[in-house]
């Protein structure tokens, strides 16, 4: 990278963030043709002040875009940076089982530490806690890959176990946070393990992980398929049973499935997997965290309104917010869910003009979980659009906000 002229880094970051140059145009407040000679290296870039919102624009380190190593941010509590990046990358490029199968392991850690160690960087992901879930991934998952290097025997198979999990907590947050690529590496070893760890609830949720990451990358309806193909080897009955770990997983398929429909724009299939997961929600009877899924008849009424905006309809979005969701029930999932929720509902309003309640929406779930408004690339996209749309200049909690995001007009 540090070889590329800057035009052809700049259009490597674009493309990493899934940005068209007509968009990136847009937000740089530049013509796409502009664009175009900065990216073919006829026009130069030799302003820091446009490097600096550029790099701004595309959320790295400007280092990066100088060919230079990134320096860690001093600001980074809320989000990642691409020091972190690099350390986890560098996590997920080693093959510790591939070397043992030649050499010895090295000594790993205890099973109970690990274990420990595990449920906390979930809780972490789980309170959208994402610097600091970032800043001990890289460790955890070397951890993790030294313990399923290292155990044989019982222990194996509870090794392999605690690594899968640990893949899906980096996929989760990675996605969370714009690296696609990684987030479907990681996501990809955690459905490989789940399979050593002769879990098939762990390897179902491990599904819901690999599709994520597939529909963040412009991927829904491999994602739509793999999702439902996998609901079905799991769905209750027959030979398996209707215990709550396998109704939350199974739901969980049914709504990322769902979710995967709505970026197709197949409404019909929506509506049949929502009303499939109701099935398995009502059956588990209260909101529950099984497999870490926050399965539950709550969370899948945020599912239908995340649904709808995927879906363009916004209205429908706010109405199942308003008359769906109970706000004691709300109230007890923990703050990634409910701040996510209000990111997806800012989302709808915004579909309707209604930017007010949008930057609303935006406040509500910074309080509740800042890395979720002010870390995730869809959440500046709905603050440019609220700045962009506001007449005059926007209520003082809003431009803060806009501040702490990066986000100008």
């Amino acid at each position: 990278m540090e070889e590329l002229p800057i035009g052809r880094r700049v259009a490597y970051w674009r493309g990493r963030r899934k940005m068209s140059q007509q968009v990136f145009a847009d937000r740089l407040g530049k013509s796409k043709s502009w664009v175009d000679k900065v990216e073919r290296g006829v026009r130069r870039l030799d302003k820091f002040s446009v490097l600096y919102e550029i790099a701004d624009i595309l959320q790295v380190d400007v280092q990066l875009l100088l060919g230079k190593d990134p320096e860690r941010r001093t600001d980074a509590l809320n989000c990642i940076d691409q020091v972190e990046v690099e350390e986890i990358r560098a996590a997920l490029e080693r093959y510790d089982s591939m070397s043992a199968y030649f050499d010895a392991a090295p000594y790993p850690p205890p099973l109970a530490d690990m274990r420990k160690a595990v449920n906390h960087a979930w809780l972490t992901y789980q309170y959208g806690r994402y610097g600091m879930l970032t800043r001990a991934l890289p460790k955890l998952l070397r951890d993790a890959q030294a313990a399923d290097a290292g155990y044989g025997g019982d222990d194996a198979r509870e090794a392999a176990h605690l690594l899968g999990q640990v893949y899906q907590i980096a996929s989760s947050v990675l996605r969370k946070l714009g690296e696609c690529d990684l987030a479907w590496l990681a996501a990809d070893r955690s459905m490989a393990v789940a399979q050593r760890a002769d879990d098939p609830l762990l390897a179902g949720i491990a599904t819901t992980r690999v599709c994520n990451a597939l529909v963040a990358m412009g991927r829904p309806r491999p994602a739509l398929e793999l999702n439902v193909t996998i609901a079905n080897r799991l769905a209750p009955g027959g030979a398996n049973d209707a215990s709550p770990e396998r109704l939350s997983v199974y739901g969980m398929l049914l709504l990322q499935g769902a979710m995967a429909a709505a970026r197709i724009g197949d409404s019909a299939t929506v509506d049949d997997l929502i009303n499939g997961a109701r099935e398995a929600a009502t059956l588990l009877g209260s909101d529950q965290n099984h497999y870490w899924t926050s399965f539950g008849p709550t969370n899948l009424e945020l599912h239908r309104a995340a649904a709808a905006v995927e879906l363009g309809d916004g209205g429908r979005a706010v109405e199942v917010h308003q008359l769906h969701i109970q706000e004691p029930a709300f109230n007890a999932l923990l703050p990634e869910r409910r701040a996510h929720h209000l990111l997806d509902i800012a989302r709808g309003f915004a579909q309707m003009g209604d930017v007010a309640n949008a930057g609303e929406m935006l406040l509500r779930g910074d309080r509740l979980a800042p890395s979720e408004i002010r870390c995730r690339p869809i959440a500046h996209e709905v603050m440019s659009d609220i700045l962009r749309r506001t007449r005059g200049a926007p209520p003082s909690p809003i431009a803060e906000l806009a501040e702490h995001m990066g986000v100008g007009v």
